[in-house]
């Protein structure tokens, strides 16, 4: 049966609008930032990325982070999703300290984060079903028939049950970004960080992204952080944060 597009967004946004408000509870913010200055290069090359960026996201609140390009978002971005090492301040994602933490404890940070890519990062070797199966393949505790009946299941969500065994290059762009969003939210993580991901769609096909992100972190409890220049989906977002030069506005 083919899913139309419209109605997978409609029919998950219908069943989370009752939660749309996020959660402050005493468990903390998700994303704790304080001080952090970053520095690319050595000697006369080293320039200053960020500078003294302090900010604050709730569990469960979805955030737009948006700026001109090169202000340091997507640095940003890295630094709290452990892809960078910290340089000078404080980072606390999900309680963990990441400034001085080890490779374990970085591991550890990432394992509770999905991420989803401008580019969709998908592996064209694999099909969708697999490639959504990675994102939980080193949890020892999830078996091999869990493992398929929930990449499958989070892409029928998406709506995406009638392209399982595709390989991303029989998908569409929208599609093979949907399939990046299943991947990051089948591991059931507390915590979605998105890079531009309605940079490589049409309008329509955006939109619908970003809804379908929103949409199923409200529904798992997820907290998201997305970084876009696009200003046509600003409202999803319970907040924007503006950055510019490496500085909150």
């Amino acid at each position: 049966m083919n899913v139309d597009e419209d109605e997978v967004v409609t029919t998950i946004t219908d069943t989370t609008a009752k939660s749309s408000s996020f959660a402050t509870g005493s468990e903390g913010p998700a994303i704790r930032v304080r001080g952090l200055n970053h520095f690319f290069g050595e000697g006369e090359l080293r320039k200053q990325i960020l500078f003294d960026v302090d900010f604050e996201i709730a569990a469960g609140e979805v955030v737009i982070l948006t700026g001109p390009s090169g202000c340091g978002k997507t640095t940003l971005l890295s630094l709290i999703g452990g892809l960078r090492a910290i340089m000078e301040g404080s980072v606390q994602v999900l309680g963990r300290e990441l400034y001085g933490a080890t490779r374990e404890e970085i591991i550890a940070s990432r394992r509770q984060t999905g991420f989803v890519f401008q580019l969709h990062n998908l592996l064209d070797f694999l099909t969708a079903r697999q490639n959504v199966e990675m994102s939980v393949q080193l949890d020892a505790a999830i078996s091999v028939r869990e493992r398929k009946h929930r990449a499958e299941a989070m892409l029928a969500k998406v709506g995406l049950a009638n392209r399982l065994d595709y390989y991303p290059t029989a998908l569409s762009g929208g599609q093979r970004q949907r399939v990046s969003i299943a991947r990051a939210l089948a591991g059931e993580p507390r915590l979605i960080l998105a890079d531009e991901p309605t940079a490589a769609l049409d309008s329509h096909s955006g939109r619908q992204a970003v809804e379908l992100v929103q949409a199923m972190a409200r529904e798992q409890g997820c907290t998201v952080l997305m970084v876009t220049h696009d200003t046509r989906i600003l409202d999803i977002a319970d907040r924007v944060v503006r950055m510019e030069d490496g500085r909150m506005l």
